[in-house]
């Protein structure tokens, strides 16, 4: 997508959007390239490497697109997929597309409030997933009553298909629905600061408009010889749409790993097994590798890394140059508006702290409170304008959140910033209470809503504390009922609690027990001023 150009502003000069009338992921990243090709490598717990060509890819979810049809389902109707990286995972979503139907990704470490939650709000019909999460799928089928059909990768059970069984029998023949680059085509939840997550509507588009803000910070991805991996989950954006789908897009491989949790010393190993020429780390896997000895043991080469998801300081970047031999390209964006700002070490300087320019084909500004434009150098929110190819269509079922997403023309991205005259982009902080752990944006709401069921919990307020490797740890302000007292086994209860219903990354490190919280005169909780408490501790 991006042009052929030595310089950064050259390449915004000459940058033009190509989208067509007429737009299908699935068949994009799959019928449209070449069929004998690898498209994933995944490497199995026993070591062994399963190669995947594009033409699999193509004839599975041709297959899998019939049997949606046989099952009774419509373009439209929404699809669950609950897989960590893998083949079953990829062809589920090109399946989905290419039915005219819409995916939802989710993670596989989600406990049963939040499976319920947004198979519930999706209205998923059917869902994919394995062994591993029927126990849960089993504790809350009976409140998802728009739920068909559940489809199990390991065979069937009592109420479950046999995913491989029926794909076995279907025809390998399909022709996909003709979509239209701005249908639906899936529904990701991304947090916020109050209530549960939302789900934002993406189009077909989408896919497009991540290419610009792939290939800039991949060093002008692709090129001869890359190879694609990301420790992160193909169920968040950062996954599915910085590093799997648009390398299928470019008929580049990538390498899928099943790991459960992340390994720095094995994560080296992987790097050089697999010959991974280009990754996404998040930071604080990053920050992780940071602490192996000696990483040059390993003799690994890459040519590119890009980050996201918080600031990279002046420390991470030289131990990148010094282990990896390049320069480390941080990036921006969100689910609903994503790598919109990037940097690109290969075509312009990298100023430390920044997080780059806009990427070629985003209007990126800082504006104030009523939505004009700010002089460089004064901090205000980031925001972009539409229309735009990767923007979002709408929050699912969700018209006031849209709305609130927008100022005029301008997308609210929650962040507040600035930029400098060269153009660069300068975090400064959230506007808003959202958490930023592990490279996952949590929201509190969700936290004290799964706090206050507990029957020993009276309220419950959820911020974000420093972190030297999470960025933030989420940190619990707990008031219990009368008749309960604090304890290190409550407090422990607490965690488990959290952890088993919403997910690993979403349960409170951290516990205070409170008499009160503080509130305004409406009963809002002010977590802000349990912030600042922290800070001045």
């Amino acid at each position: 997508m991006l042009p052929n150009a030595a310089r950064h502003d050259d390449m915004l000069r000459l940058f033009k959007w190509r989208i067509p009338e007429y737009y299908n992921i699935g068949v994009d990243v799959a019928d449209r390239q070449s069929q004998s090709a690898d498209a994933l490598l995944t490497r199995e717990a026993d070591g062994r490497v399963v190669r995947t060509s594009f033409g699999d890819l193509t004839r599975l979810s041709n297959k899998l697109a019939n049997l949606f049809a046989a099952q009774g389902l419509s373009p439209g109707d929404r699809v669950g997929v609950l897989l960590s990286q893998g083949v079953e995972t990829a062809v589920s979503h090109i399946a989905a597309f290419k039915a005219g139907m819409i995916s939802v990704p989710l993670f596989t470490l989600f406990g049963e409030e939040a499976l319920e939650y947004r198979l519930a709000s999706a209205g998923a019909r059917i869902l994919i997933t394995n062994q591993a999460n029927l126990p849960k799928i089993a504790a809350i089928r009976d409140k998802l009553p728009d739920l068909d059909v559940i489809l199990s990768i390991d065979g069937p059970e009592s109420g479950v298909l046999g995913f491989h069984d029926f794909l076995e029998a279907a025809s390998d023949s399909f022709d996909p629905v003709p979509t239209k680059a701005d249908d639906p085509a899936l529904i990701i939840f991304t947090s916020g600061t109050t209530g549960p997550p939302k789900g934002a509507l993406l189009p077909h588009r989408v896919l497009l408009g991540h290419l610009p803000g792939v290939e800039y910070p991949q060093n002008l991805f692709p090129k001869a010889g890359d190879r694609f991996w990301t420790p992160a989950d193909w169920a968040w954006i950062g996954g599915l749409f910085d590093v799997l789908l648009p390398s299928l897009h470019h008929g580049v491989p990538v390498v899928a790993s099943r790991a459960r949790k992340f390994d720095p010393e094995d994560a080296f190993k992987f790097l050089k097994a697999m010959e991974i020429r280009n990754a996404f780390m998040p930071p604080t896997a990053l920050k992780l590798m940071r602490q192996v000895a000696d990483p040059a043991r390993f003799g690994v080469t890459m040519r590119s890394i890009g980050s996201g998801g918080e600031t990279l300081g002046t420390e991470l970047l030289d131990w990148g140059r010094s282990t990896f031999g390049l320069t480390i390209n941080e990036f921006y964006g969100q689910t609903e508006c994503n790598l919109i700002v990037g940097n690109c070490s290969e075509i312009a300087d990298v100023q430390q702290g920044s997080m780059g320019r806009a990427i070629p084909g985003h209007q990126v500004a800082i504006i104030d409170q009523n939505g004009t434009p700010l002089p460089n150098g004064e901090a205000g929110q980031i925001a972009v304008q539409r229309p735009d190819p990767v923007m979002f269509l709408r929050y699912w079922n969700n018209p006031e959140a849209t709305e609130k997403k927008f100022i005029g023309d301008w997308l609210l991205t929650g962040d507040l910033g600035s930029r400098d005259d060269a153009g660069y982009f300068w975090y400064v902080a959230r506007d808003d209470d959202v958490i930023t752990t592990a490279g996952y944006r949590v929201g509190p709401g969700e936290i004290e809503d799964c706090l206050i069921q507990h029957p020993a919990v009276a309220m419950a307020a959820v911020i974000g504390v420093p972190d030297p490797i999470r960025t933030q740890a989420i940190k619990a302000f707990i008031v219990l009922v009368d008749d309960q007292t604090p304890s290190p086994s409550l407090e422990d209860e607490l965690r488990n609690f959290v952890k088993t219903r919403l997910a690993a990354h979403e349960y409170p490190r951290f516990i205070a027990f409170r008499k009160a919280l503080p509130m305004t005169t409406t009963g809002k909780i002010i977590r802000r001023a349990l912030r600042d408490e922290e800070q001045q501790d």
